[in-house]
Order: structure tokens, then C-alpha cells, then sequence
């Protein structure tokens, strides 16, 4: 029976992907609990950076404008040699991008962490329980048991789904026997955090100084931070690395002292690795749970936040009757050859910073600075692929793709006037009723600030109408009236 439901979604994991999947599963029509062990967010800077993609996803659930206030923006994203020529440099990381938003984002997690919960009290779907250890779970053929510590006490929860957000070390995981696929990532770094007192001493792009002397990381971050990261070399400890004098040698050559305080010092393991299965029956993995990818390309939140996208729509078919739970095996075909081509970006960039052999960054150098000078240089914006199995219209153009966020003469964003949901554009006048999917004929008033805009895309692409998912991915392209009908079939909608 229903009421012996403590809820449709329990998340296990309170940070930026669990709670963004609990904001967008309220927005679903879920009931959801997020339970974490913690009594707080936790206070000191991780994650550094987020994608547009990854902003309107927090668009979508009214964090974006907090999270904005405290982000900063570089225009370039360079590799350096050891005497500072430029080997890649990756430019526009500052402009706004097709979604809507700058393309690259630095982050003080801790905040964007705020702004997130700082949302949940619009959401009364949602109850967010600080200081609940998950234990462990049981499973039958209807729902999900776990079982908390609290205050010396042990507390069950029945749920229809359980989402293990729960990080790398994920109890849930391990709970649910599922290993991971190593993908030979393994490198030990020293993080140095950073408050910045003036911002003029130091640099104003982000920088990886591929020195084989002691290669390093330099990069902005948000809310008046900065880091470097420098890697450990091989009979090193973390006891060596960690010492104060150490530190600030390793600083020296940045000319910065009395511009910064040391936030914290840390060192790291970079690993790369996917889990093999992101569902087993009612429980499945979001986040470093599902996957862990090096930071050199700055994808690690976004990653979880993705999943969070590709999921909580699914989750809200399935528990308002409008779909079978069969749906959600398209969540790790979706999604995880998107994650492995982020790790592999990382692992090749993490691969050209880190080499330690003289001879062999020599060479390096000369292939890239020739490559680079004869105007073959791979710079540019990175492109992640589109979904090419799983709940799409297969052979229609664009199937998969992400579709823009256009921008009306005033400056107000598609996503906020039009709403969560997936939209049919273009021409729609013959397309049959589905139930909860809206049709936006070009001339409607509601699209008509956007119509020029959209009316473009159409005809660029050489289609009539366009179906774009919840999670902004584009269903398919073609007639709407076949559009329509073919989301009805590939939603399962009962």
C-alpha cells in the first residue's frame, strides 16, 4: 500500500548530487528523504569547476543566480612548458555558451553546496536528515528497507527507490555488491587551498605548468579562493609534502606570498573508474558512486549532476504510473559513454601534465609547440557526445544532442518561461494529444519572444519539429505528429 511508503526516493548522500537529484525528483512529483551523515556541508573547498550544461541544470531548480554570485571566470585554460610556452590553450571559458550560461564556471563548492539546500525550503517534497549513517539495506519485490544510526539509535526507512549519492568509498555500493571497472588512473597530488588577499599577484587564467621537475596545477576557484595542486614524486610521503617549509617552497616561485592564506593543504589520489552496473534492482548510483574522473578536466561534480538530470524524470514517469521501470536501464546506456569520454579528456590531460622524464617532456614539447605553430593544435571548445542508445528516436537528426537555451531581446532564459517538462516545437498542429507532453507551435504566445531563434534551428537542421526530454536532450527530429507517437512508445507510457 502506498502509505506504507516512508517515501518514493530515498538518496543516501546530501551533496551537490544528492541534493540536486532531490530537488529535480520533487519537481517529478516525487516524496523524497535525502539522508546524510553529516551534521553539515562540509566547510573546505573540493570541486573547482562546473559546465554551462551543468548550471542550467541548477537553472532548473533556481540555484543558478546564488551560485553565479560567488563563481569566477577565466578566458583561457592553458598548458605551459616548464619555461612557460604555451602547448594548448583553450579559449572562451568565459563566454556565454549555447545554454545560456559561461561555458566554464570556477566553484567554491561549499557555496554552491548552500545555494543548493538553500532551495530545498520551495520544495516540501523534500526532507533533508543531517546525521543519518546509512547501515545497510534490505530488498524485496516492493520496495527498499535501509536502516540508519542516529543519536545511538538505528531508524528503517521503506522507499520505492534508493539512490546511493554517497561518494567514492559509497556504503551503498558496497551494500549492493557492485565493483568498479579500474581504468590504471592513480596519481598522488598535493592540494593547496587558498585565500586570496590580492587578486592582482596572481594569475588570472588557469594554468598547467606540465614541468617535469614537478608538475602543477594553478587555478582559479570561487568566493575568493585559488588553488594549486603540485604532484608527489615518487619517495615522497604525504608527511614530506604536507610540511609547512615544503609548502612554501613549493609557492615561492609564484611570488605570492602575503597574498594568500593557506585554506588547506591535502594530498589526493586521482583515480579514474566506472562502475560496472549503476543499477541492481531498486537501488541505483549517482556521482562519484557510479564514477571518479581526475580533475584535469573538471568534470567531477558535473558528472553527478548529469546523472541527477537523466534520472529524476525518469523516476517521476515511473511513480506516477506514466511508465515501467524498465526505463531506468536506459540510465547507465545513456550516460556512462559520456562519463567514460570526461575521464578519458582527464586521463589524457593528466597524462600530458605528468610526465616526470626529462627526454620524454622534451619531446613533448617540441611535438606539441611544432603542432601548435603549424595551426593543428587540438585547442578549441571540448564537445562531450550525444546519446546515441537509449531513450531517443533512433535515425533522426539531432537524436541526442543538447538542445540551446535561447535567450529572448529582454535577456530571459527559454527554461524559465516555458518550465520543467519536455516540449514538442515547431509544427505541431497535426500532432496527436499526449498526455503531459506540451506542444509549442512557433506562433503561440508563449514562444513567440523565441520563435526567430527557434524557427533558425528548425531550419538549419532541415526539420519541422523538435522533442526536447526534461533533461534538455533532444528526443528526436522530424514530424511531430510521428514525434509524438514515438514518445509514447519509447517512454513506455502505460
Amino acid at each position: 500500500m502506498a502509505d506504507s511508503f516512508d517515501c518514493d526516493l530515498l538518496i543516501v548522500g546530501g551533496g551537490p548530487t544528492g541534493v540536486t537529484l532531490g530537488l529535480l525528483a520533487a519537481q517529478n512529483g516525487l516524496k523524497v528523504i535525502i539522508c546524510e551523515k553529516e551534521a553539515d556541508i562540509y566547510p573546505l573547498p573540493r570541486a573547482a569547476h562546473v559546465d554551462h550544461e551543468v548550471m542550467r541544470i541548477f537553472q532548473s531548480v533556481g540555484a543558478a543566480e546564488a551560485i553565479m554570485a560567488t563563481s569566477r571566470h577565466t578566458a583561457y585554460n592553458d598548458f605551459l612548458t616548464a619555461d612557460r610556452q604555451i602547448l594548448l590553450r583553450f579559449e572562451g571559458s568565459n563566454r556565454i555558451g549555447a545554454v545560456g550560461w559561461p561555458a566554464a564556471n570556477m566553484i567554491h563548492q561549499p557555496s554552491v553546496e548552500r545555494a543548493l539546500r538553500d532551495r530545498l525550503a520551495e520544495y516540501p517534497g523534500v526532507d533533508l536528515r543531517s546525521g543519518w549513517q546509512f547501515e545497510g539495506f534490505t530488498e524485496d519485490s516492493s520496495c527498499i528497507t535501509a536502516d540508519f544510526a542516529i543519536n545511538g539509535d538505528v531508524r528503517s526507512l521503506r522507499s520505492k527507490w534508493l539512490v546511493g549519492a554517497d561518494g567514492a568509498r559509497s556504503p551503498v555500493r558496497e551494500g549492493a555488491g557492485i565493483i568498479f571497472d579500474d581504468l590504471n588512473f592513480d596519481e598522488p597530488w598535493l592540494v593547496v587551498d587558498t585565500i586570496v588577499h590580492d587578486y592582482s599577484r596572481l594569475p588570472q587564467v588557469n594554468l598547467q605548468v606540465c614541468d617535469p621537475e614537478r608538475p602543477t596545477t594553478c587555478v582559479l576557484m570561487g568566493n575568493g579562493r585559488h588553488r594549486w595542486e603540485f604532484m608527489v614524486k615518487p619517495g615522497e610521503t604525504a608527511a614530506d609534502v604536507l610540511d609547512d617549509q615544503f609548502v612554501e617552497e613549493l609557492l615561492e616561485p609564484w611570488n605570492v606570498a602575503g597574498a594568500i592564506t593557506i585554506e588547506r593543504k591535502v594530498v589526493y589520489r586521482f583515480n579514474a573508474k566506472v562502475a560496472q552496473a549503476w543499477r541492481k534492482g531498486r537501488v541505483l548510483l549517482a556521482g562519484d558512486a557510479a564514477h571518479q574522473t581526475p580533475p584535469f578536466a573538471g568534470q567531477g561534480m558535473c558528472a553527478g549532476i548529469r546523472d541527477a538530470a537523466n534520472l529524476a524524470w525518469k523516476l517521476g514517469r515511473i511513480v506516477r504510473g506514466q511508465a515501467t521501470p524498465d526505463i531506468l536501464d536506459t540510465y547507465q546506456t545513456e550516460r556512462e559513454p559520456h562519463v567514460r569520454a570526461t575521464i578519458g579528456m582527464a586521463m589524457m590531460m593528466g597524462q600530458t601534465v605528468c610526465i616526470t622524464d626529462p627526454a620524454a617532456a622534451a619531446e613533448r614539447d617540441r611535438a606539441m609547440l611544432e603542432a601548435r605553430a603549424a595551426g593543428q593544435s587540438p585547442d578549441g571548445d571540448v564537445t562531450w557526445p550525444a546519446i546515441t542508445n537509449g531513450m531517443i528516436f533512433s535515425g533522426s537528426p539531432e537524436a541526442g544532442g543538447y538542445f540551446p537555451q535561447f535567450l529572448n531581446e529582454e535577456g530571459a532564459r527559454l527554461d524559465d518561461i516555458l518550465g520543467e517538462g519536455e516540449w514538442l516545437f515547431g509544427d505541431t498542429k497535426d500532432a496527436v494529444p499526449t498526455d503531459g507532453l506540451r506542444h509549442f507551435p512557433l506562433d503561440c504566445d508563449i514562444v513567440r519572444p523565441f520563435a526567430k531563434m527557434l524557427s533558425d534551428w528548425l531550419d538549419e537542421k532541415g526539420v519541422r519539429a523538435v522533442l526536447v526530454r526534461p533533461d534538455r536532450h533532444i528526443f528526436g527530429t522530424g514530424s511531430a505528429t510521428i514525434l509524438a507517437m514515438a514518445w509514447v512508445v519509447e517512454t513506455k507510457i502505460l
